[in-house]
């Protein structure tokens, strides 16, 4: 093929579409002991414009030349042609076949034979390892979201080009071999067996899968009958019983919420060893993490029950929003999974009622509004060039502000509406694709409302605004701006679903704030007379973003945060505001906008605070303010630590160490994240607790002194007090390591060893991390370090990236490593550092993370800044640090 023919073909982000497909015929064969495949496609095509060249997606695979032909048998004569040239355009991962003639319009079949390598990074068609009767085995899987089927078979590797899959298995005999239909014939042939399998409906390519390997599985079935499966490593089925009833229920919720019924005849969810991400939504077969799928009683903690049922929800929700439906391009990305967070969270609010989710779910929205608040964010509608920038923007964005604008729609509409108008959009667009406009566009037409134009000032512009109210004279003066950590101003503007109450939840008010600025009467708009001045002698209190729905945030005038203060402390606020004014605060504080006294001063009002959510956060920014004044003010640190533990003592000594009969989930986590916080802050009673607790779990892993919620508090406590001289915790917590088979046990353990503040084991633990003991999907738990480990980490990061480069290089993991490792940092010359060093390092995958973790270097090194200003902060803290609570 002439140079000059191929040069169309490079770089260009998307196919050309003078020839689709329509149906793919796939034999595969996989050789679990040579860890490679060798296989077939048949893929029907129609040829929609005059062309001799077909064009689709191929990586690493080696093409037979001389397999690839095109045939058609249109006029009843059969016609077939054979490629003249193959050519793989590695760096663009496609196949360009060329036909010594212009292929005749019309359906057609190409056929191409190929091999591949069952490779070990987790994507593709690879490899997973696991222990059979103390024998090692390889079982062979699929991941191909967002662009890796073209790992597996050649194909048209992008989601417009939806077509349906036939899909043939050969693998060893005595092995459990799945893909997304029921299987409908199996042939065995001595130690080999030929598995086919039921057509699919229309699906694009990276929701095709592929899992062969040794399995027990449960099996339900759902109120009409789909049967569904969780499959797991030989021993552990009862540990997918939960996730098992958790999905028969899910899918009978999102039968009625969507008013579609699930669209195949059956449901399996895997349990996958060594798996990159959390979870994939597979069409019929959803693959999982272990520690997303499965639920030990005895050993699993509250934490990991509430994130199967989570997971599990988000996977299913993807059966309708993202499968049945599907994006059009990876633009639209948070169309999948924006709503799929949201609907997991009405899925599990009404299967667990009480575990009070929707106040959990700040979580989420706090996570999107750390990330958007950087300069170097990006929209949730965010252009994609090239293959290799879609994993990046599998982020807090697409996730988590995605599923905060959803939630905000929703309330502005009404449930009953927003409903009502899913179920017509998935009918709508059923086996098809759309884009967000398309989904606007029911949702407008459903309620009436200017949805369009009220939606794209949230996904078309990055970032979100801060709205600042103040009391002026009789009235209550709104603004807005664009809030950026970074301390300046933005230039973006929104139309801001603003929701108030004054003095009570009945009092309260909406408006769309669709200018920079509004005056609003009190005495009109509120129902009752408020001046300037005189706030501080009356009991009235005024709260913008009622239950936290809005995604922006809150700047109150000195007077009303005052009032807020005393609302929190006479308990006249909900769950959600406590959060909020909490969130706003610290984020504030972060963009120097605020004092940190400010903030210490109002953390201090939640001293009672007993709401899981509240406190979680509360714990969260605590590590954050410790980590700071470590860099700004380390002589103030042991009185800020004094402040911290006084803050959590009390409720950690109401909760105990020990779970009480009947007491609630949210208790059971809270009691792990307090003792932990205390352990952290260096309180000396918890540490030894932790110790007498940790020793009679050495001697005896079931005695109930050291249940699954508090064991990484307990693991942690131990960590703060090992050192080079007395290393004995370190090794007892690396003997339960290599002696458990739990997944969550051994993430828990990873998640605590680097805690540790002596550098040398801090070395030690990330060394340990690169080792063949641990899962390369669970190193990046190993990279938690505390203040003390930072320096350690950063030359460590340095040290080993070329390894670290080739072996996570190729997905989304290695931001993991960049960002965990850097972003903590405070200073401007390590900012400088970091740049220089990744200067000549620096490729596609990890361009957005790395800008953005330098930016959070940056914030830092401004807020020490900042702190080291003020002037009455060291009085403040020692304050703050003998009070008595």
């Amino acid at each position: 093929m002439e140079k000059k023919q191929l040069e169309q073909f490079k770089g260009q982000a998307r196919l050309p579409k003078s020839a689709v497909p329509k149906r793919y015929d796939i034999k595969l064969k996989p050789d679990l002991v040579n860890c490679k495949f060798e296989g077939a496609v048949e893929i029907s095509v129609d040829v929609l414009a005059d062309t001799s060249f077909i064009v689709l997606n191929a990586a690493d695979l080696v093409v037979d030349p001389k397999s690839v032909r095109f045939s058609t048998d249109q006029t009843g004569s059969k016609l077939v042609l054979e490629a003249l040239e193959v050519e793989l355009l590695g760096e663009d991962e496609i196949l360009v076949a060329e036909f010594p003639r212009n292929l005749p319009l019309g359906v057609g079949v190409l056929s191409i034979s190929f091999q591949g390598t069952l490779n070990d990074k987790m994507k593709g068609f690879y490899r997973s390892t696991y222990e059979h009767n103390g024998e090692k085995k390889n079982m062979a899987v699929t991941q191909f979201e967002p662009a890796d089927a073209r790992r597996c078979f050649p194909c048209w590797d992008e989601p417009a080009f939806k077509a349906t899959f036939k899909i043939t298995l050969e693998v060893p005999s005595e092995l459990i071999a799945l893909s997304n239909m029921p299987a409908i014939n199996e042939k065995m042939d001595g130690t080999v067996k030929t598995v086919c399998y039921q057509e699919s409906p229309v699906m694009s390519t990276y929701l095709v899968a592929v899992v062969v390997g040794l399995f027990d599985y449960l099996e339900d079935h759902t109120s009409d009958g789909i049967k569904v499966r969780v499959y797991c490593q030989v021993g552990k089925a009862s540990q997918g019983k939960f996730a098992l009833d958790v999905a028969v229920k899910t899918l009978d919720l999102y039968k009625k919420y969507f008013a579609v019924p699930y669209s195949l005849p059956k449901l399996d969810m895997v349990a996958i060893p060594d798996f990159a991400a959390g979870a994939m939504e597979n069409y019929g077969l959803v693959t999982y993490r272990e520690t997303a799928l499965l639920y030990d009683e005895k050993h699993s903690a509250a934490a990991n029950k509430q994130r199967v049922a989570t997971v599990v929800a988000h996977e299913l929700a993807h059966q309708w929003f993202g499968n049945l439906v599907t994006m059009e391009w990876w633009t639209h990305l948070w169309l999948n999974e924006g709503f799929a967070t949201w609907v997991s969270y009405l899925a599990a609010d009404s299967l667990f009622p009480e575990w009070k989710i929707w106040t959990q779910f700040l979580d989420e929205s706090t996570e999107g509004l750390r990330l958007d608040g950087l300069a170097e964010s990006h929209p949730i509608e965010v252009e994609i060039n090239h293959a290799s920038e879609i994993d990046e923007i599998f982020d807090a964005i697409s996730y988590r502000k995605g599923a905060s604008v959803i939630r905000m729609l929703q309330s502005y509409l009404g449930p009953e509406c927003f409903q009502r108008a899913l179920a017509s959009y998935i009918k709508k667009y059923a086996c098809s694709n759309a884009k967000t406009e398309d989904l606007w566009g029911v949702l407008e037409q459903e309620s009436g409302e200017p949805v369009n134009e009220l939606m794209n000032s949230w996904t078309k512009q990055k970032g979100y605004p801060i709205v600042s109210v103040k009391v002026k004279g009789q009235n209550l003066e709104l603004e807005q701006s664009q809030f950026l950590l970074g301390g300046s101003p933005g230039d973006g503007q929104w139309i801001v679903p603003i929701t108030l109450c004054c003095c009570s939840y009945e009092n309260r008010k909406s408006l769309l704030l669709q200018v920079k600025s509004e005056t609003l009467d009190t005495k009109e708009f509120l129902g009752c007379s408020i001046s300037e001045g005189s706030l501080a002698d009356t009991g009235v209190w005024i709260k913008l973003n009622v239950d936290q729905t809005g995604f922006y945030r809150v700047k109150y005038g000195e007077e009303l945060a005052a009032r807020l203060r005393y609302a929190i402390e006479a308990k006249y606020l909900s769950a959600t505001d406590r959060f909020g004014i909490l969130d706003d605060s610290f984020a504030l504080c972060m963009a120097c906008h605020q004092p940190l006294v400010s903030l210490l001063t109002l953390m201090g009002a939640y001293r009672e605070e007993l709401e899981y959510t509240v406190l979680s956060n509360l714990i969260s920014i605590s590590y954050k303010i410790a980590r700071i004044a470590a860099d700004a003010a380390p002589e103030l640190l042991d009185n800020m630590k004094q402040f911290f533990i006084n803050l959590f003592q009390c409720s950690a000594e109401k909760l105990g160490w020990d779970p009480k009969e009947g007491e609630s989930h949210l208790d059971a986590m809270l009691r792990g994240e307090l003792l932990t916080a205390l352990a952290q802050f260096g309180h000396v009673v918890t540490q030894n607790e932790a110790r007498r607790r940790l020793n009679a779990f050495l001697n005896d892993r079931n005695t109930p002194l050291l249940p699954p919620d508090i064991r990484r508090a307990a693991y942690v406590a131990v960590m703060r007090t090992v050192s080079t001289s007395d290393r004995s915790g370190y090794e007892s917590l690396l003997r339960v390591y290599q002696e458990t088979d739990l997944s969550q046990e051994k993430t828990r353990i990873l998640g605590a060893l680097a805690s540790c503040p002596d550098p040398d084991i801090v070395l030690e633990v990330l060394n340990f991390i690169l080792s063949s003991e641990v899962r390369s999907q669970d190193a990046i738990f190993g990279v938690q370090v505390g203040i003390e480990g930072r320096e350690t980490a950063w030359r460590w990061l340095k040290d080993n990236w070329d390894y670290i480069s080739k072996t996570w290089g190729s997905g989304f993991l290695i931001t993991r490593f960049v960002s965990t490792v850097v972003s903590p940092f405070a200073s401007f010359n390590k900012a400088k550092e970091v740049e220089e060093f990744f200067a000549s390092r620096t490729k596609p995958a990890i361009a957005r993370t790395l800008k953005q973790s330098v930016e959070r270097v940056h914030i830092n090194a401004k807020w020490v800044e900042s702190i080291q200003k003020e002037k009455h902060l060291a009085e403040v803290v020692q304050e703050l640090a003998h009070r008595e609570y």
